[in-house]
């Protein structure tokens, strides 16, 4: 898998906060970032209906 790029504009208050999260976890702000993503729950559509349904993801 190649590696992307991603660019966010957040504010210094909030980059403050995952350098912090990151030097207090002993992990890298791409760690951090990763993890926060991979727990994010994917939304799935049922093909018999329009409702949407939350599924946690299995890492």
């Amino acid at each position: 898998m190649k590696n992307k790029e991603l660019k966010i504009r957040i504010s210094e208050r909030r980059l403050n906060k995952v350098r912090l999260y990151a030097a207090w976890k002993d992990k890298t702000m791409t760690q951090v970032m990763e993890e926060l993503i991979d727990s994010l729950e994917i939304p799935e559509i049922d093909k018999n209906s329009t409702t949407l349904f939350s599924v946690k993801p299995t890492v």
